[in-house]
């Protein structure tokens, strides 16, 4: 048993790999130091990282009174930290991915005429598809903390679902559900929409992260104020009627079109594939895409959360209202999962 054991790292969106990482080490370690990389550090390295505090307090929610009282907390300001002076410790704990840093850090301690630290080496926890959990995956949107998927093209059995063959229809149930408010009503006058728009922008513009609009009215109103959606939705239409305006959209502005079928009250696999490779396609390259659909787009904001990274502005219009803008985040996941798991399959 180590007398102080070390651990680093980022612990954003703490989840089962960073539990197990710190359970073992505590099996290992009488004292446990775990330090937290830097909001600048981790800022630089991802936007979109929550802050310190945040990561730290997560950590301290997941353990119990008795783990607690065996650690404390520090901000890494680089690779190595305290280790290479550490008089104390005699253990470091790591992932695979780290420990080219710990032999760096072993060979300091030997010029600082010090022991090396016990290398100790915990393994990943895999998600569903038998890949690591990862913050990353968490970030961008593919997987929850626990390692399942957001998605519901996977069912529980890891095979493929009703999204390869089979459309979905709404349900009383559904449409009940989706009265309720589901994001932040900006109101504005109908005739001019560019109005709410402006406040929107100002409120939640975020390059960091995708903003997507949904409707034609929302996309064009974006287009006339100089901004290009990195994916916009259109059906050609606006309150289900036939919209002249729709003729303006830029398609030239975007590097992709995607064209597919999605009648009213219909959510259909050829939507759910539309809404994930122009997802993948601006984590990948940030490139920018419309989604052209014979039918309707009222219903696609529940597939595009569920697809869509954290922190994903998504806006649409509010009849006679405004507009509505919701973010993505790990609640909305949740709840747009339910949603649809109360859709029916079509006959």
């Amino acid at each position: 048993m180590h007398k102080v054991g070390l651990i680093g790292g980022t612990f954003d969106r703490f989840h089962l790999g960073h539990k197990k990482l710190i359970n073992d080490a505590l099996l290992k370690c009488i004292k446990l130091e775990i330090w937290i990389i830097s909001d600048e550090i981790a800022k630089k390295n991802n936007p979109t990282t929550n802050s310190w505090i945040i990561r730290r307090d997560e950590i301290i929610d997941n353990l119990d009174y008795e783990q607690i009282k065996k650690i404390k907390f520090g901000i890494l300001n680089d690779n190595h930290g305290p280790a290479p002076t550490h008089i104390e410790a005699t253990a470091i704990i790591c992932s695979s991915e780290t420990i080219k840093i710990c032999l760096e850090i072993n060979e300091i301690r030997l010029k600082n005429s010090l022991e090396k630290l016990e290398i100790i080496e915990i393994g990943h926890v895999k998600a569903w598809d038998n890949l690591p959990i990862s913050s990353t995956r968490i970030r961008n949107g593919e997987i929850n903390r626990e390692g399942e998927p957001w998605n519901v093209d996977i069912n529980i059995n890891n095979q493929i679902s009703i999204w390869d063959s089979e459309i979905l229809n709404i349900t009383d149930e559904v449409i009940r559900d989706l009265r309720k408010p589901f994001g932040e009503l900006i109101s504005g006058p109908e005739k001019n929409p560019e109005y709410a728009m402006r406040i929107a922008i100002n409120k939640y513009r975020n390059e960091n992260v995708p903003l997507i609009a949904v409707g034609d009215v929302s996309v064009l109103t974006l287009e006339k104020l100089n901004y290009t959606p990195d994916i916009a939705l259109i059906d050609g239409k606006t309150k289900r009627k036939i919209w002249a305006e729709s003729g303006e959209i830029k398609f030239d502005n975007y590097d992709e079109i995607i064209k597919c079928g999605n009648l009213a009250g219909e959510l259909t696999p050829a939507l759910f594939n539309a809404c994930k490779k122009s997802i993948n396609s601006w984590l990948i390259n940030k490139n920018t895409t419309l989604i052209s659909i014979d039918g309707e787009e009222d219903l696609a904001p529940l597939i595009i959360h569920l697809l869509a990274p954290l922190g994903t502005i998504v806006i649409y219009g509010q009849p006679n209202k405004g507009i509505v803008v919701r973010l993505t985040e790990e609640e909305t996941k949740r709840k747009c999962k339910m949603i649809i798991e109360k859709f029916n399959p079509k006959e």
